[in-house]
């Protein structure tokens, strides 16, 4: 089977196109003039420069393929370009990544986008496939155990907004690509939409324990009340004044994020790790 990827350089994309080019899947992978490429095997990829925007671009370059995988964010509205470009090059497989985070009880920006986006896929008419990672980790280039690591490794103190008992299920990076193998090797899995996340859920404050186990650290836990420091967060983001920290992500600290598994577990095999193997693996790959 031929597939076209987009994102493929990115932090999930670049552990899904081996996955894919070891099951003996001939790869094809959009990419900008300032992608870096230098992380994926190169010489048994195909590339195509493009751009998930421009709709005849890239239809050009699905030309010729059995199957799509998007792991391009779809919280920029690209995704009626990305459908339209597929029904013209004939490609009538699909499988999105899309995340859990379209459940958030907050307003939060994007998630109307991605919203949209879904809708548009499942009535596209193509043979589609949804998958919902809650949040990945993996390896330094994450957005998110990665920065809990550095913090952890330079001070034993660990402020935390609110009380840590919001329930986490980070999915290790690799599960998410054994993810994207299985369900475009199972029938199945078309015109369905899964959530798949870590093993087990666990509270802000075990993840924090967990984290500093494996580091080899002690931790004491600062607990701070939330709300004070959304609304200052608020305030300076109304004045245009960048922080390392949004209130929107304070705000998601203190959500359940929490999600079954089943039905992925049920129609393809989904089996994660368990998230402190999966931070042993962070912090030694």
């Amino acid at each position: 089977m031929k597939i076209f990827v987009t994102g493929a350089t990115g932090f999930t994309g670049s552990r899904v196109i081996p996955i894919l080019l070891q099951n003996g899947f001939e790869v094809r992978c959009l990419y900008r003039a300032t992608s870096d490429r230098s992380l994926l095997p190169q010489p048994e990829i195909e590339w195509a420069l493009g751009d998930v925007s421009d709709t005849q671009a890239l239809s050009a370059s699905m030309r010729g393929m059995d199957a799509l995988v998007n792991i391009a964010s779809l919280g920029f509205g690209h995704a009626d370009s990305i459908i339209a470009s597929a029904k013209a090059a004939g490609v009538k497989r699909a499988l999105f990544i899309s995340t859990t985070a379209i459940f958030t009880q907050l307003n939060a920006d994007s998630k109307s986008v991605r919203m949209a986006a879904e809708t548009a896929i499942q009535n596209s008419g193509l043979d589609f496939t949804i998958l919902r990672p809650t949040m990945i980790y993996g390896s330094p280039r994450d957005r998110n155990m990665w920065r809990l690591i550095r913090l952890l490794r330079i001070t034993p103190i660990m402020p935390i907004f609110g009380d840590g008992e919001s329930l986490q299920q980070p999915i290790y990076v690799d599960d998410v690509a054994q993810a994207v193998l299985r369900a475009l090797q199972t029938d199945a899995t078309i015109g369905k939409s899964y959530n798949i996340a870590g093993k087990d859920s666990l509270t802000y404050n075990q993840v924090i324990d967990t984290v500093a186990s494996a580091l080899g650290r002690r931790v004491w836990k600062l607990h701070l009340p939330f709300m004070p420091i959304v609304r200052v967060l608020q305030f300076t983001e109304r004045l245009g004044l960048r922080l390392p920290i949004k209130s929107e992500q304070v705000l998601r600290l203190n959500e359940n994020k929490d999600f079954s598994y089943a039905e992925a577990q049920r129609d393809f095999g989904f089996s994660p790790r368990e998230f402190e193997q999966g931070i042993k693996l962070e912090l030694t790959g």
